[in-house]
């Protein structure tokens, strides 16, 4: 079972992107900054925020949804705002997806809000809506449940410190996984939680039985080398303690955001070994 973690970057980098999710196939897919916008036919429109300007695909969770016919996929909105077609405004959604294998059991899932609720009106002033999705999934080569969880946390302006909106948004989200796990089950928390290594988010997260595994193995961070930006750090993946002797990466090659993928790979169960 391989479960991929990735912020996409709104697609900028989307031929690069797209084959290299079609190559990377895995089971589970959690991305992060995905646009729908389902009243256009362009492949590309622009997000204006001030000075940031940035290209991004008109419908990227179309276009995944595309290069994974073998996985449904479940797009999750934290708002609608405005992306633009040169001078026309145009309604677009953006938030999470998560893509499961057809042949992977589907046996519960959750969706919430980390942060504030559903932006109807726009995306809003920083920070803005958050929201967090999760699927168990049955495992039949380890026998057992697995929860995938992810979330893409708030962006603060002032920079990835903790503020007592952090500190809620982990305590949102740990309440989430509690929600859908099972008690003896796998577990796997992962995303852009836009904080630093050190985040009391991590305290928190510790505190239902989950571990970093960016950090934990030593790491030195999740961008790419097209963010300019000092600071390296912003996704991790977190696992139970059963999970602790899976295969971990932090891919480098090839870039196809200017956010790393994380990729876990959690090997069958040997015959007759128990999983605690």
């Amino acid at each position: 079972m391989r479960v991929l973690c990735l912020n996409a970057w709104g697609g900028k980098l989307h031929d690069a992107l797209i084959a290299y999710l079609a190559d990377a196939s895995p089971d589970i897919l959690c991305l992060q900054e995905v646009t729908h916008s389902p009243e256009s036919d362009k492949d590309w429109l622009t997000y204006r925020d001030g000075d940031h300007v940035l290209n991004q695909r008109a419908n990227l969770f179309r276009d995944i949804a595309a290069a994974l016919p073998d996985h449904a996929g479940q797009f999750c909105p934290a708002a609608q705002g405005v992306l633009w077609d040169g001078d026309r405004p145009v309604p677009s959604q953006w938030g999470l997806a998560t893509f499961v294998r057809r042949t992977v059991p589907v046996i519960g899932q959750v969706q919430r809000f980390v942060h504030k609720g559903y932006g109807a009106q726009g995306f809003g002033d920083h920070p803005r809506s958050r929201n967090a999705h999760g699927v168990r999934v049955w495992d039949h080569t380890r026998d057992r449940a697995l929860t995938v969880v992810h979330m893409h946390g708030l962006r603060d302006l002032s920079g990835k410190g903790d503020t007592p909106e952090r500190i809620a948004q982990a305590k949102r989200l740990a309440a989430l996984i509690q929600s859908l796990a099972e008690p003896m089950g796998d577990v796997v928390a992962c995303g852009d939680f836009n904080v630093l290594p050190d985040s009391a988010s991590f305290d928190i997260l510790a505190g239902i039985g989950l571990r970093d595994l960016v950090t934990g193995r030593g790491h030195d961070g999740t961008r790419t080398g097209l963010y300019p930006k000092p600071g390296k750090f912003a996704d991790y993946m977190l696992v139970s303690a059963s999970l602790a002797e899976a295969g971990f990466d932090v891919v480098r090659n090839p870039e196809v955001s200017d956010h790393c993928p994380l990729l876990l790979t959690i090997e069958p169960r040997e015959p007759g070994k128990t999983v605690t």
